[in-house]
């Protein structure tokens, strides 16, 4: 295998087990976006007759409760990432490689404690300000996600290596699984003592890069959200964008008399606080950007190929970009309606990203902080902006800026589609068949026909090694790249197929995870 596919498999499965903890946000900021938002004295009072109908004691607790709820996920991703990380790499017996991470996180930790204690860090001033913070109940160094993923990865590569292990029949209790725990807890604890030296200089290294971003000024805002978005059909952009939103990369700021770090992190810190009169602008421009190009930009493409579509297929296309536009509006989930245009029309993807920093760089400098999970559709727009009101989030001008980028996305995306006379959706010569699925082409047959036209897609079972999947793809190794057909595949309503080397991605949208588990249980009944 080539070196860079070798890379690419391997960040594309970092980026699948990423999933997991990433999945859990949505529903972490919804419970903590409502709870914290009508648990709010001002907002109640804001809110008249309701304002009095949220005060009432028994809704006034249930807020509280999903307040809570959703702030313990985001004060405890580091393990979560850990646990799910480890799961997402582990070949098999991923149970066993889930509980091994949790120890071996614990384990680490408690390891940098008793080391800052006997060297005495852990008395104020000892260390700077942020670089101690509790985790999971034990004062360590603050290592955020990047320590969660370090145990996750760590684990999953013992856990792949021993977990099979045979020891002598004095020992045999301990063999296979039960070996993973013992091994990963040794392993964990030198890596905590040897963090206790290493991690202070990642933690500068990280201050500088942060430095360096913010004095970058609205020229980085713009690069980054180039960068992001170029990095959509590859599937790495969740291991691009992740150290900006969960770590010191992303900005650190003060809480509530805590230190909190990370964009993402920070945003739904200061959610949950009281005292939080405007959301930091500096630590959301790392995905406020996202919301006039999703709900706007791209809608206004899809008009516009809806538009210089044939008249006799404009039926058969518009059903997949009215459900494209609408899945990217409501919930931020883009990639339908950009592999709609992607490999027909790599020009148009191009300028979709340049339009993409753009609109980063204005919500910078137009001062907008809307938080958001995953995603950044309307009903992110409507928890973490809308509902928070405008002095706090500036939420107004998405707006005007959104407005602007329908119409720009119309007319530059029309405009180029018939200068450069390109073969988007629709304009096909009349006896090739339009690769257009709509919900109902995509739900025609059992899923039984479907995942087994996947398979044979993917050049049968004996071929298939992994499957896994993101929010809107799935991600399969396979032993011969050269077996997958592209055709097949499409024709099961994936609307975009990319392969690198032994590594196959397959866009199918929201649906994707419905389709991972059907897919694994079809070929476990192989």
């Amino acid at each position: 295998m080539k070196k860079e596919n070798k890379i690419f498999l391997i960040l594309q499965n970092i980026g699948k087990s990423f999933m997991l903890p990433i999945a859990l946000l949505p529903i972490a900021g919804l419970f903590l976006g409502i709870g914290a938002s009508f648990s709010d004295p001002k907002t109640i009072n804001s809110l008249g007759v309701f304002g009095v109908f949220l005060a009432k004691p028994i809704i006034s607790n249930i807020l509280i409760l999903m307040s809570q709820i959703g702030n313990i996920i985001f004060s405890n991703l580091a393990i979560i990432f850990a646990a799910g990380v480890a799961m997402g790499m582990a070949e098999n017996e991923k149970a066993g490689a889930v509980i091994s991470s949790i120890i071996s996180f614990l384990t680490m930790h408690q390891a940098i404690s008793a080391m800052l204690f006997l060297n005495s860090k852990l008395v104020e001033g000892a260390m700077p300000s942020g670089a101690i913070n509790l985790v999971c109940g034990i004062r360590s160094l603050d290592m955020g996600v990047f320590g969660g993923i370090l145990v996750g990865m760590g684990v999953a590569m013992l856990h792949n290596k021993f977990y099979k292990i045979k020891l002598p029949d004095i020992l045999s209790f301990f063999s296979g699984t039960r070996f993973i725990p013992i091994i990963s807890s040794v392993v964990f604890a030198l890596v905590g003592i040897s963090m206790y030296f290493i991690w202070p200089f990642v933690q500068n290294l990280m201050l500088s890069l942060s430095s360096l971003i913010t004095k970058s000024g609205y020229i980085g805002t713009f690069i980054f959200g180039l960068i992001e978005r170029s990095l959509i059909p590859f599937g790495l952009h969740h291991v691009f964008y992740l150290p900006f939103w969960q770590t010191q990369i992303g900005g650190s700021l003060y809480v509530d008399g805590k230190f909190v770090h990370g964009a993402q992190n920070i945003f739904f810190a200061q959610l949950a606080s009281p005292n939080v009169t405007k959301f930091s602008v500096e630590a959301s421009k790392f995905f406020t950007g996202k919301f006039p190009f999703m709900i706007f930009g791209l809608p206004g493409a899809a008009l516009a190929m809806f538009n210089v579509a044939k008249k006799n297929k404009k039926k058969v296309v518009g059903g997949l970009l009215l459900s494209a536009t609408m899945t990217s509006m409501l919930t931020g989930i883009t990639e339908p309606i950009e592999f709609t245009f992607l490999f027909v029309a790599p020009i148009l993807y191009i300028i979709h990203c340049l339009f993409a920093g753009i609109s980063f760089m204005l919500m910078h400098i137009f001062n907008v902080s809307v938080g958001m999970t995953f995603s950044a559709g309307i009903i992110d727009l409507l928890l973490f902006g809308i509902i928070q009101g405008n002095s706090k989030t500036n939420w107004i001008m998405i707006l005007p800026v959104g407005i602007c980028y329908f119409i720009m996305y119309y007319f530059v995306f029309k405009f180029i589609i018939k200068k450069m006379n390109l073969i988007t959706p629709g304009r096909e010569e009349d006896e090739v068949q339009s690769k257009l699925f709509t919900k109902n082409d995509f739900n025609v047959g059992t899923e039984k026909n479907i995942v087994s036209q996947i398979v044979l897609g993917l050049g049968g079972v004996e071929n298939v090694l992994d499957v896994g999947c993101c929010i809107s793809r799935l991600r399969i190794s396979v032993k011969n790249s050269e077996k997958v057909s592209e055709v097949i595949l499409k024709n099961t309503g994936a609307s975009g197929v990319i392969k690198k080397g032994t590594a196959v991605q397959i866009v199918y949208g929201p649906k994707a995870a419905v389709i991972k588990s059907e897919l694994e249980e079809y070929i476990k009944s192989l």
